[in-house]
């Protein structure tokens, strides 16, 4: 775990912008949890750029062993707020795994995250695959090409493993969404088995994302989905190949957030206001000028102290492109997104959908009515604290007010299905209907007893 201290220089930390305008802060002296990926980005950015400094802030930032020492980190006061998935905070306010109202008034990133698969597998799809004039593989690929992969497995007596990097992580919720467009089973949970394997076709379970490669190298699991830079390091190492990004599974589609309890910004408001604005900035800083600050983010990002992998790994995927077999680089420029299009804007649809994969796949073991589906959404996706600490950033001239959705309901315009995978689309007002579109997963009334989908 590395912790470093922000500069206490009193010549600098002090001294914000002479437009700005101070808050009076509850709390100044700051510790924020990440874990080694390139989307905690905005908050190495922030400390680096000075802009925690510019609001008073004195920040300390610790890597986390996992999410869940992160998390417990967050509840038990030992962390101020964190770099978290997107599902933390409503599986802990909801009561899934543990239980604590965590809130976010802050999202970190759009996109950013791949499936990979070992090069065993990879030999078994690629001849399935359809080639382009210049003869690389044609995208995006289907899982339903695993499905040979699969039946070899099994007539070898073996199971076809997987890995994610938490039961409540984006990964997890796309690597089954990509797995079940294909027409593969990815496993139910129940309040009995939280396994997530029950009537699995393919075996997802938890592995940290720094262990993703050497995982994969050692043969205990056969594929993963993991944010940056792991996928591109399979690459760099030659053990794997990505074959899908997450934004050809959804494009543009909402992965971490910023956590903090709801004890924390209640009791600190003027401080979780101030935080929130370094944030904002650091994501503008990240996207301006079509990330033409994307080289000097990748060497900070590449610190020890921060995600710790080569340069050339991180570049792979942060400055626009990425990589699939190697060799194989493309232009994919929205690959990471961390303030265009509304990145950091908390939108409760985001948080909806994220609750419909937890119903989906039985973490949610109950029916619950659309309008569950937006109290949840409202309790810990908090856009008025976004909104404040945006309007006070354009009013102190560092931010453009046309970049920010001032008259939004909280609620993006649906999705078309176009954007999506299975060509299915998603309305956050109407979740139940979303669940009842899936072909693969609980809907209606169905729940999970023992080895069996009843309802």
């Amino acid at each position: 775990m590395k912790t470093f201290l922000l500069s206490l220089a009193a010549t600098t930390a002090l001294v914000a912008p002479a437009h700005a305008e101070m808050l009076a802060l509850e709390k100044d002296v700051l510790t924020f949890g990440f874990i080694k990926l390139t989307d905690m980005a905005p908050l190495a950015v922030a400390y680096e750029q000075g802009f925690f400094d510019d609001e008073g802030l004195f920040v300390t930032l610790e890597a986390q062993a996992n999410w869940k020492v992160l998390l417990d980190g967050v509840i038990g006061g030992q962390l101020d707020g964190a770099h978290m998935l997107a599902g933390q905070p409503l599986a802990a306010t909801i009561g899934y795994g543990t239980e604590a109202h965590i809130v976010t008034p802050f999202s970190m990133d759009l996109n950013g995250n791949g499936i990979t698969v070992s090069n065993e597998v990879w030999d078994i799809m690629k001849p399935q695959l359809e080639t382009g004039a210049d003869g690389k593989v044609m995208h995006p690929i289907s899982s339903s090409t695993l499905k040979p992969v699969i039946q070899k497995f099994a007539a070898e007596g073996k199971p076809f493993n997987m890995g994610m990097v938490f039961p409540v992580s984006t990964h997890n919720y796309e690597l089954r969404y990509w797995l079940a467009a294909g027409g593969i089973e990815p496993g139910y949970y129940s309040p009995e088995n939280v396994s997530g394997q029950i009537n699995a076709q393919a075996y997802l379970s938890v592995t940290p994302p720094p262990q993703m490669p050497a995982t994969l190298e050692a043969g205990t699991i056969s594929g993963y989905a993991v944010g940056e830079p792991w996928n591109q390091q399979a690459v760099i190492k030659g053990i794997g190949v990505p074959v899908i990004t997450d934004y050809e599974i959804w494009k543009n589609n909402p992965e971490k957030v910023f956590g903090m309890s709801a004890e924390f910004t209640e009791a600190n408001p003027n401080t979780t206001l101030a935080v929130t604005k370094a944030l904002i900035r650091a994501a503008i800083w990240l996207d301006e000028n079509d990330n033409a600050n994307r080289e000097a983010a990748v060497e900070i990002l590449s610190r020890p102290e921060y995600v710790g992998a080569d340069p050339e790994v991180i570049a792979n995927s942060m400055t626009g492109t990425f990589e699939y077999e190697k060799g194989d680089t493309r232009d994919v420029p929205d690959f990471n997104v961390f303030f265009r299009y509304n990145a950091t804007y908390p939108f409760y649809s985001d948080a909806v959908w994220y609750l419909t994969q937890m119903r989906r796949w039985g973490q949610i073991a109950e029916a619950k009515p659309d309008s569950w589906y937006d109290e949840v959404a409202r309790s810990v996706y908090k856009p008025e604290i976004y909104l404040k600490a945006a309007r006070m950033l354009v009013d102190e001239g560092l931010a453009d007010s046309a970049d920010f959705p001032w008259d939004s309901d909280g609620y993006k315009a649906a999705t078309p299905g176009a954007d999506v995978i299975d060509g299915i689309g998603y309305d956050g007002k109407t979740p139940n209907a979303y669940l009842e579109s899936l072909p693969i997963g609980l809907k209606g009334d169905q729940k999970v007893v023992g080895n069996e989908i009843q309802g």
